[in-house]
């Protein structure tokens, strides 16, 4: 069987960013299956060029995952409009890269940006291969509520394409519980709908390591470092961190540390040196490699979003990372990744956009490490259990099968 997936942001392990659809891909290739995937020259995080391009359509071999570079036009951070030009551009050259990838059993797309699940559609369409449509966040639904999409027209436009892929999909796949219930209340069928969620390889995490590499890197020795490591944009809500750092500013051992990058992060670094921040270091991106030393080298995790309705919805894959690496969680995100928390006694949640709470969590771990690290264990635990990438890798495989029509 050969599964071919339309996804613009992919990242591998050498990148900054969640590796979800590589670890997938690298199950199906030890399945005896073969995964191509096609995605941007360009990563989606920098801006910058993952690949030195060669035509319209780069071929790179990713430990054994074929991905097919497709051009896209470098504008992704300079403005919504310019990242709809962006996406539009990937739309149109990953329908020809879809459609020299070779002989297909299953196509494959993935939302946001719904532009490309459209390009998997037709890519789909074309090939007469069945269609799998696979939610990671309910665009356009998160870019209404945040205020970033408010013109009336295009609101409705998005919308019906939402719909239109919805119903054309010839399966629906979720990361979340809670999306599966928003598309079947756009009357969608359940049966068409599968929930793989998000989750962790535990293998790739060592709790009871201690980072010192990276803590002597950054000048952390004696500190108590609470790390945050992802996406730096308007949805991940940071000023209210640096409100909490600058609450916490008395308390000389404490630090917070910022990995990774974002078009708002040079934003986040001026409000922090006009704060005088002493208590943060902002470490760029690092890649996916990386991360179990980063997190190694942290007594606390933070993940935190916009207080929106619609992000109560999400299962951030950081969350999962900070468990796996036996670190406790300060969650300032409500909703279904809270239920994950509290069920696991991982970690503590604090109200989105509270900064005096999520100030006096991150004080009360740093004067009780003992109960801190206790949480970080019983985490681990928890996601190791229920949020393993073997075990959902096993799963996708099984659905992927059965619409290809595979044995």
């Amino acid at each position: 069987m050969h599964v071919l997936l339309i996804h613009q942001a992919f990242v591998s392990p050498s990148e900054a960013g969640g590796t979800r659809h590589f670890e997938l891909a690298q199950r199906m290739l030890r399945e005896g299956h073969q995964f191509t995937i096609v995605a941007s020259d360009l990563s989606y995080l920098t801006g910058k060029p993952v690949v030195e391009r060669d035509g319209l359509v780069t071929e790179q071999n990713v430990e054994g995952v074929r991905v097919l570079r497709a051009y896209t036009y470098p504008s992704v951070h300079r403005s919504f409009v310019w990242r709809i030009v962006s996406f539009l551009s990937f739309m149109i050259s990953s329908v020809w890269a879809g459609l020299r990838a070779g002989p297909v059993d299953l196509v494959m797309g993935t939302s946001p940006s719904i532009f490309q699940a459209v390009s998997a559609w037709l890519v789909a369409l074309l090939r007469r291969k069945p269609f799998l449509l696979e939610i990671r966040d309910l665009w356009p639904e998160f870019a209404i509520d945040m205020g970033v999409l408010k013109n009336p027209f295009l609101i409705r436009l998005s919308r019906w394409l939402e719909n239109f892929l919805y119903a054309r999909a010839d399966h629906i796949l979720v990361n979340s519980p809670a999306y599966r219930d928003y598309i079947h209340n756009k009357d969608i069928v359940l049966e068409k709908i599968s929930l793989v969620a998000n989750g962790v390889d535990p293998e790739l995490f060592n709790p009871q390591a201690a980072g010192g590499k990276v803590r002597r890197e950054l000048g952390l020795d004696g500190c108590f470092v609470v790390t945050y490591a992802g996406a730096l944009g308007m949805a991940n809500d940071i000023p209210t961190v640096l409100r909490a750092a600058d609450r916490l500013r008395d308390l000389e051992n404490i630090r917070f540390l910022f990995v990774g990058d974002g078009k708002e992060r040079q934003n986040l670094e001026s409000m922090a040196e006009e704060m005088n921040l002493p208590n943060v270091i902002f470490a760029g991106s690092r890649p996916k490699s990386d991360m179990p030393d980063i997190l190694a080298a942290s007594d606390a995790c933070l993940a935190i979003l916009m207080d929106i309705p619609m992000f109560r919805t999400t299962y951030p894959n950081k969350v999962f990372d900070y468990m796996a690496a036996g670190r406790p969680s300060i969650l300032a995100i409500d909703g279904v990744i809270r239920e994950v928390i509290e069920a696991a006694g991982g970690g503590i949640f604090v109200p989105p956009g509270d900064d005096k709470a999520l100030a006096k969590a991150v004080r009360w771990m740093a004067l009780h490490p003992e109960q801190a690290r206790a949480m970080g264990a019983t985490a681990r635990n928890y996601v190791a259990k229920h949020f393993n990438r073997s075990t959902q890798a096993v799963e996708f495989v099984r659905l992927a099968c059965t619409l290809a029509g595979e044995p």
